[in-house]
């Protein structure tokens, strides 16, 4: 008797593999990746999440599989939700290994390094901590601002997930890398610093710190006894 299979079949057999993904509401980098995965895999629970602090899904934290995927996550995994997973538990971070934690492409951008990426790691309980699986990166110009540099950094980090995503369905194990976490990951105090004006900043630090964190409604600020008073780069002045 001979045996006779489609390719279809052999796919569904090849891609077997159950995926927990987790990302971010409404964004189109997102929405991609997810697509990726449910034409090479049958069994992809997605969930997404707005704001930092929300909750997770129920449906995500009663989940058993094989893959737990952050994406542009709002939520911090747990480690009884990182256990659950019978292979491997990972997180596409939106910077290089010298930026762990929030803010990171802020602080590329204040300390004017030439370069800058994205990291794809293995999950522990601490944040941004786990070994690295993959880095992908990119040169940082002059001309580069906030918005400039979010924009590459999610192009770059969608190609180095379907590299690392093409791997899996390759029936590869995940790439190792001898990349390492430079630092401890930068904070939310850090950042909110990061943000602050005061009137003995120099011109130079001025400038650093305006090209750093000037992106759309979020600009940075001078406190002047209880008032706060907010860059406008709409009226900004050129000499």
């Amino acid at each position: 008797c001979t045996l006779y299979i489609t390719i279809n079949e052999l796919m569904r057999t090849l891609n077997n593999k159950s995926i927990l993904f987790l990302g971010k509401k409404n964004d189109k980098h997102c929405l991609k990746a997810i697509e990726f995965l449910n034409k090479n895999f049958k069994n992809v629970d997605v969930y997404f999440g707005e704001f930092h602090g929300e909750p997770l899904p129920d449906g995500a934290k009663q989940w058993h599989g094989d893959y737990v995927i952050s994406y542009l996550s709002r939520w911090i995994v747990p480690l009884d939700l990182l256990d659950r997973a019978n292979i491997a538990s990972f997180n596409f971070h939106p910077a290089s290994p010298d930026y762990p934690g929030i803010g990171c492409n802020n602080f590329a951008l204040y300390f004017e390094d030439d370069t800058y990426g994205a990291t794809c790691h293995h999950m522990l309980e601490k944040v941004d901590t786990g070994n690295i699986i993959a880095v992908k990166r990119f040169e940082i110009h002059a001309t580069d601002t906030v918005e400039s540099i979010l924009r590459k950094t999610y192009d770059v980090q969608l190609v180095l997930f379907y590299e690392v995503i093409q791997t899996i369905i390759d029936g590869h194990d995940l790439p190792q890398t001898e990349e390492v976490w430079t630092r401890k990951p930068f904070t939310r105090k850090e950042f909110n610093e990061l943000m602050k004006i005061t009137p003995e900043m120099d011109n130079e630090e001025l400038r650093k710190r305006i090209r750093a964190t000037s992106f759309n409604q979020w600009q940075p600020s001078v406190k002047i006894g209880k008032y706060h008073f907010y860059y406008d780069p709409n009226k900004q002045k050129v000499d």
